[in-house]
C-alpha cells in the first residue's frame, strides 16, 4: 500500500490568553490508501487535532502533513477548500443534516461538489433507507439520520472518511450496522476510512490502531485480523 497521509513532526499549539496549550507535540505517522484506522485516546488527547489536521480543517504550528505529497500546510486556502470538498468525507457524531431538505435532498447538495459522485438512491440502498427517501430529519430517528450523515459524506466519493465518533449517540444495534456501512465502503471500494472514538472495541475491527495519550502517539496496534462489527465489544 502507498501512504495517501505522510505527517512530520506534526504540531499544534493552541493560544489561550497567557497560555500555550500543546495539542499535539510532533507526531510522525503515515496512513495509507485503502486502510482502515482507528485513533484511540482519553479526552483531550489530541486525537480530534488529528483528525482536523488530516480533514485540511487546521493547520500545524509547526511540522508537515501531506496529501499524496502536496503539502496540506503549505496550501492556499483555495486549495485546502478543493481538498475539503473532492478528496475528503466528513462524518459527525451530530448528523448536521439540513432540516428542510430530504434525505435524498441532503445527499444530493453534497454529491453536487463532487466531480465523480455516487447515486444518492444507491447511497440510501445501502445504508438501509431507500424507502425513506423523501422523509425529513425530523421524521428520522438518530440512528437514521447517522445512516443519512454517512450517506452524504460517501455521495462525493472521497478517497478520505473521516468518522468522528461517528456511534457516540447510537445505540448498540444501530451503532453495528452504521460499523458495517463503513467497513464495506472501505472494502468494496477501497477507500481509507479513519475513525477516532473513546470506544477500544471498534478498535479491534481496523487494520490498525493509533493510541494517542498527551499529544503524542503512544503506541500502534496492528490487527492482522480484524473483526466485523458483529463482534465489537460495547
Amino acid at each position: 500500500m502507498e501512504a495517501i497521509i505522510t505527517a512530520k513532526d506534526l504540531t499544534k499549539v493552541y493560544i489561550m490568553g497567557e497560555v500555550k496549550v500543546e495539542a499535539l507535540r510532533g507526531v510522525d505517522f503515515d496512513i495509507y490508501g485503502g486502510e482502515f484506522v482507528v485513533i484511540l485516546g482519553p479526552s483531550g488527547s489530541g486525537k480530534s487535532t488529528m483528525l482536523n489536521m488530516i480533514g485540511g480543517i487546521d493547520i500545524p504550528t509547526r511540522g508537515s502533513i501531506t496529501y499524496k505529497g502536496k503539502d496540506l500546510a503549505q496550501a492556499s486556502e483555495k486549495e485546502l477548500t478543493n481538498y475539503r470538498r473532492l478528496a475528503v468525507g466528513f462524518v459527525f457524531q451530530f448528523y448536521n443534516l439540513i432540516p428542510n431538505l430530504s434525505a435524498k435532498e441532503n445527499i444530493e447538495l453534497a454529491a453536487e461538489l463532487s466531480k465523480d459522485p455516487k447515486s444518492p438512491l444507491e447511497l440510501l440502498e445501502k445504508v438501509g433507507l431507500l424507502e425513506r427517501a423523501s422523509n425529513f430529519p425530523s421524521q428520522m430517528s438518530g440512528g437514521e439520520q447517522q445512516r443519512v450523515a454517512i450517506a452524504r459524506a460517501l455521495s462525493k466519493n472521497p478517497d478520505i472518511l473521516l468518522c468522528d465518533e461517528p456511534t457516540g449517540a447510537l445505540d448498540i444495534k444501530t451503532g453495528i450496522h452504521v460499523l458495517n456501512v463503513l467497513r464495506d465502503f472501505n472494502k468494496d471500494y477501497g477507500k481509507t476510512v479513519i475513525i477516532i472514538t473513546h470506544n477500544a472495541g471498534i478498535g479491534a475491527m481496523a487494520d490498525r490502531v493509533f493510541h494517542i495519550k498527551d499529544g503524542l502517539i503512544d503506541k500502534v496496534i496492528i490487527n492482522d485480523n480484524p473483526i466485523s462489527p458483529e463482534e465489537v465489544a460495547w
